[in-house]
This record gives C-alpha cells, structure tokens and sequence, in this order.
C-alpha cells in the first residue's frame, strides 16, 4: 500500500475557522441494483461488486491516479494507518468479508466499497469548506453514475443499508476541536442540544469510538425527506457557526474569569511534552489539545501551530510504527511517542 508518511493537506488545520472546524467531510452512502446489501450478500456477489467497483472507481473520469487498497489482503498496520487518516471506517476496518477502499494521490476522496453499503464515498477537505467538498462529491457521484446503475426508487430516494442514511444517502460532518467547552463543562450541553437538531456527536474515529484530545465528529443524522441543498445550507450556515460561536464564547470566558488557571493549564500540559520518556496515546492528545488551545489563545509563544496540529496524527500508533519502520508494542510505543513530540516541540 502506497500511504506517503506526511499527511496530507486535508489534516493540517488550515482554512476557514480552523481553530475550532479542523476538517470537513461530505460522504454519500450508494447501494448497486440487483444486489443485496452486503450484510446479505455472498461471498462470490461481494466479489463481484468489487470487480465492478473497481473498474469503474479507478477510472480518470472519477478521479485520476487512484490506489485500489484490497482491504481483505492488508496487513493491520495497513488497516489501521487507513482508519487514523479517516480514510476508513472502524467497523470497515473490522470486518472479514471481501472489501477494498480507493484512495486519491492526495487522499482527499476515498470509496469503501462494501461497507455497510455497496459503496461509501467521501471527500475530505481542511477547515470550514463544506461546499468544496460539496461540489467535489457531487462531481465524484455523478462520474459513477453515469456507469453504474443506483438502486434508487421514486418514493423513498437512494436505498440504504441504513434507515437514516435513505433519500439523499448524503453525511455533512466536521470534526471540531472544543477543549474550552470540554473544560468548562458545557460539552454536555452542546451534546444534548445536538441531539434535540437530529446530530450525531461521535468520538475522534467516528461511530463506535469516543473523543480523544476534545476533537468530537458532528454530522447530520436523517437525510430522508431532505433535500441535499437544505442539508448543506443547515449544517454549514446555522450548526457549525453556533458549535463554533459556543466553543469561541467558551475561550474568551475562560481568559477573562481564571488567566492564571487558564496559563498553568496550558504551560503544564507542553512542559510535560517536552520532557516526558513514556506517552500513552490518550494522554498525549489530551496535553496536546491543551497546548493547542494555548497557542489559538496566544497564551503560548513561539511554537507553530501546524507543528502541533501534525502531531495529533504522527502519534497515533499505526503511524509510529510507520515511521519507526518496525512493530511496536507496549512501552516501545509510548517511549517512540515520547521521543517524537519531545524532539518536535523541543527542537
């Protein structure tokens, strides 16, 4: 598998509102006529709809220089270096049937084919640029398309594996970072309001798994009855502003009732970086998080943003082992971790 070892430029927090909406992602779930869904389909149909995925995705007319990755004949390094670059699924990730993602040279678009649906494909982008993604999905749709017959229906839209997914089959998501509500103790808020909107709040990997380093995924939950347009509008000019007005509200509340609190939180969390031996991984994106509410704030001086923003990638253990060039386990893991952001935020 062709994975370069920097990430790309989809993960490294730049674009608009950056500091809270660090990457956006619109992903489209489509299903094939005249097959079952995969959780009913044999072995020799799963087969067969990747010979037809196949044929079809890595044409130039989708998007030209695509990797076809055989998940099934992947190493679990592989798979987990696929699932920390958001470019699979945990449950893709899991699964023991006949399954492949493609990946652009850029790893902005990825189609899982045989997920929980026939075909998962989604489009990546840093920041706040939903419509980017929007347009680029649309186009990306729209190639397949016109080479593949959709299971469709008049009434109910694009038919799903999954209830909520049918109509549009359309997912908007971002991932923000939301240390100062995590802090003051209105996450909770924020996670019942979501609720009440019909949104999903999910863990930094998505369905199945819980935040790590305040980073949280929020997405649309029913598409059904919902135009994509409406869907779009909704989630980029009403849901990201408010979670982002409340994240923001949040940080000034904080410099302005407890600076001191606020500077030692801060100060302890990169001192600790700096100089730790062993890091477990949850630790070190917890003190991360805090360094980068730090540098966003202007508490902490002379450290590069995007340096730390890389970070939260680099220490994830598939991506360790990457660099290392060998397998680790135990504390090899967590010194390697220590070691790397120690020589990135020392250096």
């Amino acid at each position: 598998m062709e994975l370069r070892k920097r990430p790309h430029s989809w993960n490294d927090h730049s674009g608009p509102h950056h500091d809270v909406v660090t990457s956006c992602r619109v992903r489209l779930a489509r299903n094939l006529a005249g097959f079952p869904f995969v959780n009913r389909a044999s072995p020799t149909q799963c087969q067969e709809l990747l010979r037809m995925a196949r044929r079809v995705v890595l044409s130039d007319e989708v998007a030209p220089g695509m990797i076809w990755v055989d998940v099934n004949e992947s190493t679990p390094r592989d798979r987990a270096l696929l699932m920390e670059r958001h470019l699979i699924s945990k449950n893709f990730s899991d699964s023991s049937h006949a399954r492949a993602v493609a990946v652009s040279g850029d790893e902005a678009l990825s189609v899982m084919v045989n997920e929980e649906d026939h075909l998962r494909m989604q489009i990546l982008r840093p920041g706040m640029r939903l419509q980017e993604a929007f347009d680029l999905i649309n186009a990306v749709d729209d190639a397949i398309e016109s080479r593949l017959d959709y299971a469709f229906c008049s009434r109910w839209g694009y038919l799903t594996a999954c209830p909520t997914n049918v109509g549009t089959g359309i997912r908007f998501s971002a991932m923000v970072h939301l240390p100062a509500l995590k802090i003051t103790g209105e996450i909770d808020r924020v996670k019942r309001a979501a609720k009440d909107l019909n949104l999903a709040v999910r863990g930094y990997y998505g369905e199945g798994t819980e935040s790590a380093g305040d980073f949280y995924q929020i997405s649309n939950q029913i598409t059904l009855g919902r135009a994509e347009i409406e869907l779009r509008d909704e989630f980029q000019n009403h849901v990201l502003p408010n979670i982002i007005e409340y994240e923001q509200e949040s940080r000034r509340m904080l410099v302005e009732r407890n600076p001191v609190l606020l500077d030692d939180r801060v100060h302890r969390g990169l001192a600790i970086l700096q100089t730790a031996r062993l890091l477990g991984a949850e630790e070190a994106m917890k003190l991360l998080s805090r360094v980068r509410l730090g540098i966003y704030l202007g508490r902490i001086e002379g450290l590069d943003s995007a340096v730390v923003n890389q970070l939260f990638l680099q220490i994830q253990p598939a991506h360790l082992q990457l660099h290392a060039g060998s397998r680790l386990s135990g504390d090899d893991l967590r010194q390697a971790r220590a070691d790397l952001v120690r020589r990135t935020l020392s250096g």
